[in-house]
């Protein structure tokens, strides 16, 4: 007997009316292609693993609220922005790790020195973000910590998009003039 070879589209309103076995046939037919657009610009299979799997997850969360018209480009997207917002992630946690690099060095290998001066960093860093308001605070570590986009920290808050976005520049604008406080901290 022949299988129905079923449009993307049947399979979505099926996958919208709760069906895991649709969901499945969708995921068979472009997790490949997804992977290899994120396997080239990562070089890295376990992160382009992950990245797919976190753009189907989120796909099954959102199945009731989305429209999508075409997968192929929509799944794309959705790949090309988890890998923007890692990329973004990546560079702020290297400028941590630049920061704790750098004291190492220049405390010549004295670990208990070492110890102190990244406890007093962290200190100072915690110190400005609990300046932070509590909701800027909250949606800082939401996104720079657990790499929630932007929608999904507003859906998970209740917010919209554009408030998440205003909080997160403020947060930033905040952390920019710690930062120059820490570096001069640093240099003493």
């Amino acid at each position: 007997m022949f299988k129905t070879f079923k449009s993307d589209s049947d399979l979505w309103n099926d996958i919208r009316n709760d069906d895991g076995l649709a969901f499945d046939v969708l995921f068979d037919r472009y997790w490949a292609r997804m992977y290899k657009a994120a396997f080239r610009q990562l070089n890295d299979e376990e992160v382009s693993l992950e990245i797919v799997h976190d753009v189907f997850v989120s796909l099954w969360n959102r199945r009731k609220d989305l429209e999508i018209n075409q997968f192929p480009n929509f799944l794309l997207t959705a790949i090309r922005y988890q890998l923007h917002n890692r990329s973004k992630a990546s560079k702020l946690s290297l400028v941590y790790k630049a920061d704790f690099n750098e004291i190492d060095y220049l405390s010549e290998f004295n670990s208990g020195d070492t110890y102190f001066r990244d406890a007093e960093l962290q200190q100072e860093l915690e110190r400005y973000l609990n300046q932070l308001p509590k909701r800027c605070h909250e949606i800082f570590l939401l996104s720079r910590m657990q790499h929630l986009s932007n929608q999904d920290i507003a859906d998970r808050l209740g917010v919209s998009k554009k408030t998440v976005e205003n909080q997160l520049t403020s947060a930033l604008k905040h952390l920019r003039v710690a930062f120059k406080n820490i570096a001069s901290f640093i240099l003493l």
